[in-house]
């Protein structure tokens, strides 16, 4: 009961014209963004952030905009799957394998609605878990102490790369350079200078914004240039939409089993959208007729979409009751809220209640927003993919930079931006993920703390770390996850790549 009267309170913040002007806004944006090949869910986050600080929003304002940019991303990841056989991001490929085809058979407009409506289901299932779970986890998450914190960071780290990473050693080493950068500034404890190199503008560390959309958005763009990208994407021309009741019934019951796998993939550390898309095919192949899957079957495109709606919600879950990303988009938001003084764990929840119920509410209302947005008016979102990126990427570009220059007003700071656009860009051609680097510079400072208050009050006794049941299972589960992504990674990276080939040598 006391759940339901605080979602309650949530839906009088959500549903105020304020509220939902944020999450249509975000809805549209985080569609067309999504639609984008390659930009994604976490780019879309990253280049909107500087805008909602520059607009100086309120903290529930700015959260739901960006929350309604990442389910609207989501959404729109497969659109360029469906009539391009292009994946807008790696969660959508799976969406490929029958969209593409359902396309080809002149059902573009009925594999598009769909893929919306199985989005919907799905987000709106993990929505509920997360109503669910988010408080029970929270409570459990106030036995932590410092030692308990410090190994959940390193069970953070430990499982980012997930099952479907492609090199856990670059992993690790991504996550060590973030924390590498979490160290400069000026030590709280001792007040000693670390890496500034007496630049004023390192005193304080380095901003996480700037980072995050210098590590995003500016190495997408000098990918773009390396590239020559300059011809618009030609689609599959789009049908007169034919769906009909039997055909929404048909694909229900895939649609609720991939939401809620998706859900329990975004939830477990490491396992992502991707798992989340993988496992939704996987199983409703399995169960199914396989006749048609690969073919253009629509619970091949229902299936996966549920899925990593679910999961992209489900990582939401991490993110709010420990203050541990589930997923790259939330490790983003992560960085939002702490650049706002609010703390993602389990005091959010008795700290900043309206803030948490309030989101969470609104989306509730933004899969609804998505859903209405995404059938009637999923031809204007198309005509997004035939503009030439040579016209596209300065507009971005210039979003990005307005938006870190309006914060602070410093030209340093644009240098930065830069500076981390190019190292972002190296460790992309690399082949070295960025997700960690962002992680490591978030939760650096918050795991140092951990640690050195863990050591003062056993007075440097390092046995601390390994003194409780809770930390010991941490601490399990962090090796296995270091692990077992060694041994299964392959597996099922190479049942998806498989998947995909059989199809297309069909």
């Amino acid at each position: 009961m006391e759940t339901m009267s605080l979602l309650m309170n949530g839906f009088a913040v959500a549903l105020t014209p304020e509220s939902i002007m944020f999450a249509v806004i975000g809805a549209i944006l985080g569609t067309l963004i999504g639609a984008l090949p390659g930009l994604g869910p976490a780019n879309g986050v990253a280049i909107l952030i500087p805008l909602a600080f520059s607009l100086g929003l309120s903290p529930t304002s700015s959260l739901i905009l960006l929350t309604s940019v990442y389910a609207g991303a989501m959404y729109g990841g497969r659109i360029s799957s469906i009539l391009l056989n292009i994946p807008g991001d790696e969660p959508a490929m799976m969406t490929c394998l029958d969209g593409y085809p359902m396309a080809l058979k002149g059902k573009a407009a009925e594999a598009l609605a769909i893929s919306a409506i199985a989005s919907f289901i799905g987000s709106f299932i993990a929505t509920i878990g997360l109503v669910i779970l988010a408080p029970i986890l929270s409570k459990f998450a106030l036995k932590f102490g410092p030692s308990e914190y410090f190994a959940l960071f390193v069970l953070a780290f430990a499982t980012l790369g997930g099952v479907t990473g492609k090199n856990q050693v670059k992993t690790v080493m991504a996550a060590a350079i973030g924390l590498m950068i979490s160290t400069v500034g000026i030590d709280i404890s001792t007040g000693v200078q670390r890496y500034t190199f007496n630049m004023l503008e390192l005193f304080e560390g380095v901003d996480f914004i700037i980072a995050i959309v210098g590590l995003f958005a500016i190495s997408e763009l000098f990918f773009f240039l390396e590239r020559h990208a300059g011809d618009g994407l030609k689609q599959v021309a789009i049908n007169k939409l034919k769906l009909t009741a039997r055909d929404i019934l048909n694909v229900l019951p895939t649609s609720i089993r991939g939401g809620i796998l998706g859900f329990i993939a975004g939830v477990l550390p490491g396992a992502g959208a991707s798992l989340g898309s993988f496992i939704s095919y996987s199983l409703e192949k399995k169960i199914s007729d396989k006749g048609e899957f690969g073919k253009g079957d629509p619970r091949g495109v229902a299936a996966p979409e549920s899925g990593n709606n679910g999961a992209a919600s489900g990582a939401l879950v991490p993110m709010l009751t420990l203050g541990v990303p589930g997923s790259g988009t939330t490790a983003v938001l992560l960085a939002m809220l702490i650049s706002l003084n609010i703390s993602p764990g389990p005091m959010l929840f008795t700290q900043n209640p309206d803030l948490v119920w309030g989101v969470i509410a609104a989306m509730f209302v933004g899969n609804f927003v998505l859903l209405l947005l995404n059938i009637p008016m999923v031809g204007i979102f198309v005509k997004l993919l035939s503009v030439p990126p040579k016209y596209l990427m300065p507009v971005v570009t210039l979003i990005a930079s307005v938006g870190i220059y309006s914060v602070s007003h410093s030209p340093t700071d644009l240098y930065f931006m830069v500076a981390f656009g190019v190292l972002g860009y190296i460790l992309r051609k690399v082949d070295i993920p960025l997700v960690p680097v962002i992680l490591g510079l978030l939760l650096g400072p918050e795991m140092e703390k951990s640690l050195r208050h863990a050591l003062v009050l056993s007075d440097g006794d390092w046995s601390v770390l390994f003194n409780s049941g809770l930390s010991i299972g941490l601490w399990t589960v962090a090796i296995l996850g270091l692990v077992l992504p060694l041994i299964v990674g392959p597996i099922v990276r190479s049942k998806m790549r498989k998947s995909k080939d059989s199809v297309q040598d069909d």
